[in-house]
């Protein structure tokens, strides 16, 4: 049995939010994890698909994609149809060619403000990646190399300031915590009455690399 197999039981239980879909968002600070978790959780999940909102941002937009998201994946997944997205490629600084998403009954959103006001109406949940911005930051710094350092300043005073003005972490079911191994899955701040879909205990899986 995979060590989240739990935890994704109950995400299949979850309404669905965004027409037929079961669209979860895993938030938290750049560097944090986000990608490794979502990747893990997707297999748990049959390979559910992930969307990875590095691939609707931009070097003039890192937070300004939400016309992207709303007119490519949210409202074909609301139609309970295939969604088709242009990924930007950062490197050639511009989209690439197009990807599909499936309206799979869960569908993983991952990416820094995936939790966002604009967003949050259409999740069935929200998870947190707990980790402060400061460690976050100094891994992802860490990750790409010196080479990116003047990306990595613009990023995080950009992340700063989204963070400041809509804030994901008080609205999430559940905060992820990296354990040294696996992952510790909390109570999130909305969570707080009624009943917990997720729950609390260590899970048993390789940390991220």
């Amino acid at each position: 049995m995979n060590d989240l197999d739990e935890h994704a039981r109950r995400l299949r239980t979850l309404p669905p939010s965004c027409g037929p879909v079961r669209l979860i968002a895993v938030d938290g600070h750049a560097g944090s994890g986000k990608s490794t978790f979502a990747a893990r959780l997707s297999a748990a999940l049959g390979d559910a698909p992930v969307l990875h909102l590095d691939d609707l941002a931009t070097h003039d937009e890192f937070f300004a994609w939400t016309d992207r998201l709303r007119e490519q994946v949210l409202v074909p997944l609301a139609h309970g149809e295939r969604a088709h997205y242009a990924p930007y490629d950062w490197t050639r600084r511009c989209f690439g060619p197009a990807r599909t998403l499936e309206p799979a009954p869960v569908v993983l959103m991952e990416g820094v403000g995936s939790g966002r006001r604009e967003v949050r109406p259409l999740l069935s949940g929200l998870l947190w990646m707990e980790l402060a911005s400061g460690p976050s930051w100094e891994r992802g710094r860490h990750r790409d190399g010196p080479a990116l350092g003047t990306f990595w300043d613009g990023w995080t005073a950009a992340e700063e300031r989204h963070f400041a003005d809509d804030p994901s972490r008080p609205f999430a079911d559940a905060l992820i915590r990296q354990l040294q191994v696996g992952y510790e899955w909390l109570k999130g701040p909305r969570a707080t009455t009624g009943v917990n879909h997720f729950v609390t205990h260590s899970e048993d899986v390789a940390p991220p690399s």
